[in-house]
């Protein structure tokens, strides 16, 4: 015979931990759902003066102008391109070095490697944005000095519209590679120590254990990794208007200018806040769109869900 468990008690039992979450859902309605009532804007000629009840409604006119902008795709392809070498670098990377401090049998070693690898990710951009212009100078640089020492010319790395971007990318990754680093290091606890004694006792190297029980072992964590960031992908990186905004410039604006630099500077520099809300809308509509279709690739491909 089947019982079923009294709703009222399970309920009562349960209050505790239903007040311990009321705060994190209070702020998560205040900031995250509470702001969504602004997307009214996207179809008005939004006056702060007027307020939402007053100003004029233009239906889907904002958008008309959005996407007829002559950068707007420029901005588009600019974020893609950004973001997706963010996301392979962010997963390569820490792959590799993962494997590699696997591999250290010096436990003092590995653990003081993680903390240097680590360290960068609990800094702002805002920080190290200010490091990065110092260091990335063309005149008084450390990198561009170093470059002077074998003949190279000095880069202007942060005014330049081809290597703007690359450093982007390659800053992004170098700040946040620790942090997955760590994760992956985590999901290795997870592999049966007895499948590395078997691949041995049947004369498998290294290499082998690395390919055929290793990288299985982090499947899943690197499909998890992979899915979560496309939701983020319009985002040029996890911070990716912090890194670029403190360290763009109008005359990288062609190969650097993002979905949320383009919004800043239409919203607060021109006060354009309908066109700013609509771009914000397509924004979020799209990465909705892309993030639910990770999640179906997932689920086909390695039979990956969320439960």
């Amino acid at each position: 015979m089947v019982t079923y468990p009294n709703k009222r008690k399970s309920f009562k039992r349960d209050i505790p931990l239903h007040l311990m979450m009321l705060p994190g859902v209070i702020i998560l309605l205040i900031f995250s759902y509470g702001p969504m009532l602004g997307l009214v804007m996207a179809f008005q000629n939004f006056s702060p003066s007027r307020g939402f009840l007053h100003s004029k409604w233009v239906g889907l006119e904002n958008f008309r102008y959005v996407l007829g902008l002559p950068n707007f795709w420029e901005v588009i392809r600019n974020t893609l391109l950004i973001s997706v070498l963010k996301i392979i670098g962010s997963i390569v990377v820490p792959v590799i070095v993962t494997l590699l401090l696997n591999e250290l049998r010096h436990t003092g070693l590995k653990r003081s490697i993680q903390t240097i690898v680590y360290f960068p990710h609990f800094l702002s951009w805002i920080i190290l944005s200010g490091i990065l212009i110092d260091f990335l100078s063309p005149s008084e640089g450390i990198i561009n000095k170093f470059l002077t020492v074998f003949g190279i010319e000095p880069i202007y790395f942060l005014g330049d519209k081809f290597w703007f971007p690359i450093t982007m990318i390659l800053t992004e990754i170098w700040k946040e590679f620790g942090y997955g680093t760590i994760v992956y290091l985590a999901a290795l606890t997870a592999i049966d120590p007895t499948l590395y004694e078997s691949a041995k006792m049947d004369g498998a190297g290294r290499v082998k254990q690395v390919w055929y029980i290793t990288l299985p072992g982090l499947k899943p964590t690197i499909l998890l990794m992979t899915v979560l960031a496309l939701g983020t992908i319009l985002n040029a990186g996890t911070n990716g208007f912090e890194q670029i905004f403190n360290m763009y410039s109008p005359q990288v604006y062609k190969t650097g200018d993002i979905i949320d630099t383009l919004v800043y500077r239409l919203g607060l520099g021109s006060a354009q806040f309908s066109v700013a809300t609509a771009i914000g809308m397509i924004k979020s509509i799209i990465s909705f769109v892309l993030l639910t279709l990770g999640y179906y690739i997932a689920r086909k491909t390695s039979d990956y869900q969320i439960l």
